[in-house]
């Protein structure tokens, strides 16, 4: 079931996000569950999503954990660094990313987030860091 309040979310503050058609299953600062379509403009030459699609997929349901997670006085959060291990392609159907926070300080707030296919199989592994402005 999509997420009408997280997906507007989305999209509000990352209109990149809209344009994608990135959908919003959950929001709430223990996990934020967002998902995209396959689409062939969206695709590399062999049929698979990006790497980007996924990256930003996995970037944005992972700022949107960190801004969650926003420490007393905490304005905002900035990625100051990502790292994502791809282990399949997803040629059809939906890559949902579930982004959780693994530690959420007064300076930084590191996200990890997991991109899977329809079959529930890991497509991606995504570990960021959030800056908090």
């Amino acid at each position: 079931m999509i997420d009408d309040e997280g997906t507007a979310l989305f999209h509000r503050t990352m209109p990149f996000t809209e344009r994608l058609g990135i959908e919003v299953l959950e929001h709430a600062p223990a996990a934020v569950r967002a998902r995209i379509a396959w689409d062939e403009t969206l695709c590399t030459l062999g049929g698979a999503l990006h790497g980007g699609t996924l990256m930003a997929l996995a970037d944005s349901a992972g700022a949107v954990c960190a801004f969650l997670n926003l420490p007393e006085g905490g304005q905002g959060t900035t990625t100051v660094e990502s790292k994502t291990n791809f282990l399949r392609a997803i040629r059809s159907g939906h890559a949902t990313a579930t982004a959780k926070p693994l530690h959420a300080g007064r300076r930084l707030i590191v996200v990890e987030t997991e991109i899977r296919d329809d079959e529930g199989k890991l497509v991606a592994k995504v570990t960021q860091t959030q800056a908090v402005l």
